[in-house]
C-alpha cells in the first residue's frame, strides 16, 4: 500500500512538474513573441510665411491667431513715411517731363513767332536796300567812275544781307515747326519713364497691406504693433489646411516594397482612434544630416531611413498639423 502510494505521489510530481514548464514555455513565447511594428508619423499641412517688399513700422494687425482667413484677407498695415514722400517725388518729376513734353510739342509761344518774323521782314528789308545800292555801285563800276574795292565792299555787304535773310527765315521756320522730332520723342521718352516710377512707387504702397495668399488659419504673429520690420520679413503665418498630408520616417528595411499610389490606412488618436485613407505620394530618403536617426547597429549593415508621404484621400474634418499619425498594419 506504501508503494502504490509512492507511485503516485511520484506521477502526480512529474505532471505538476511537466504543466509548471509547459505554462513557463507558453509564457515565455508570449513575452518573446516580436511586438508588432509601429509606424508613427504626424500630420502636416503647407505653411505660407506673408511678408512685405516695403520696409516699415506695423500699423495694426486685422487677425488674431487661430483665426480663419481668407485668400486675400487683409493681414496687418504697415506704415511707411519714406514710400509716400517717394511719391510726391515721382509725381513732381512726371509732371516736369510733361510740360517739358508739350513744350516740345506746341513748339514756341507766340511772342516768339512773331518776335523771330519781325528779324526775318527786318532782314528782307535790309537785302533790297543793299540790292539798290550794288546796282547802282555796279552801273558807277562799269562806268569806271568808281574803283573797284568800292565795288567789292559794296558786294560783299549785299552777301552778308542775303545770309542774313536766309538765317532769319530760317530761324522763323524753327519757330512755327517747332521742336526737331528727335526732341520731341525724347520729350515722350522722359514721360514714359517718369510714369513707370510713380507706378513703381504706387505698386509699393499697395505692398503696404498685407493679405493672406490662400485660405487657411493664422498660426503666429511675430512682430507687435509699433515694431519695425524689414523688406521680406515674414509677418504672420498661414496654414492651409486644405493642402494636408501625413508624414513618416521609415526604415528601408520596414518598407516592403512600399511605392506611390499604394492605400494605406491611417489612425488618429487624436480623433478618438480615427481610420483615414491615404495614398502615397512621396517616398525620398532622408537626409544624411537629418535629425531622425538614420542607422541602426543591426550587426549587418546600416539601415537608411526614408521619409513617406500620404495624402487623404477625403478631406478630415478636426484634423490639425502636428496630430500623430500611425499606419494601420494589416
Amino acid at each position: 500500500m506504501e508503494k502504490e502510494k509512492k507511485s503516485y505521489n511520484l506521477v502526480i510530481g512529474i505532471a505538476a512538474l511537466i504543466l509548471i514548464i509547459l505554462i513557463i514555455a507558453i509564457v515565455g513565447y508570449f513575452v518573446s513573441k516580436p511586438k508588432p511594428l509601429v509606424i508613427q508619423g504626424e500630420a502636416e499641412a503647407s505653411e505660407y510665411r506673408i511678408s512685405g517688399k516695403v520696409p516699415g513700422r506695423i500699423e495694426e494687425f486685422y487677425v488674431k491667431e487661430g483665426q480663419e482667413v481668407h485668400k486675400g484677407d487683409t493681414v496687418a498695415f504697415i506704415d511707411s513715411p519714406e514710400v509716400r514722400a517717394k511719391l510726391i517725388q515721382a509725381n513732381a518729376a512726371r509732371n516736369a517731363a510733361a510740360a517739358q513734353s508739350d513744350k516740345a510739342r506746341h513748339g514756341a509761344r507766340s511772342e516768339q513767332i512773331q518776335g523771330a518774323y519781325q528779324l526775318w521782314q527786318q532782314a528782307i528789308v535790309q537785302e533790297d536796300v543793299m540790292k539798290k545800292s550794288l546796282d547802282r555801285v555796279q552801273r558807277l563800276y562799269d562806268q569806271k567812275v568808281i574803283a573797284a574795292q568800292k565795288y567789292d565792299e559794296t558786294k560783299a555787304k549785299y552777301d552778308a544781307a542775303v545770309a542774313q535773310t536766309l538765317a532769319a527765315k530760317s530761324q522763323y521756320d524753327m519757330a512755327v515747326s517747332g521742336a526737331r522730332m528727335e526732341d520731341k520723342a525724347a520729350a515722350r521718352a522722359l514721360v514714359d519713364q517718369a510714369s513707370g516710377a510713380v507706378q513703381e512707387v504706387e505698386s509699393y504702397l499697395s505692398e503696404l497691406y498685407l493679405v493672406s495668399p490662400a485660405d487657411g488659419i493664422i498660426s503666429a504673429t511675430y512682430p507687435k504693433v509699433g515694431e519695425l520690420v524689414g523688406q521680406g520679413s515674414p509677418v504672420a503665418s498661414v496654414i492651409d489646411l486644405k493642402d494636408l498630408w501625413f508624414t513618416f520616417n521609415i526604415r528601408e528595411d520596414y518598407l516592403h516594397g512600399m511605392k506611390q499610389g499604394d492605400k494605406v490606412t491611417v489612425v488618429i488618436p487624436a480623433l478618438d482612434g480615427k481610420e483615414i485613407s491615404a495614398t502615397v505620394n512621396y517616398i525620398a530618403v532622408r537626409e544624411s544630416y537629418a535629425t531622425w536617426k538614420a542607422t541602426k547597429e543591426t550587426g549587418m549593415y546600416d539601415a537608411k531611413t526614408f521619409e513617406v508621404r500620404a495624402v487623404p484621400d477625403q478631406a478630415v474634418e478636426g484634423i490639425l498639423p502636428g496630430m500623430s499619425a500611425i499606419v494601420k498594419q494589416k
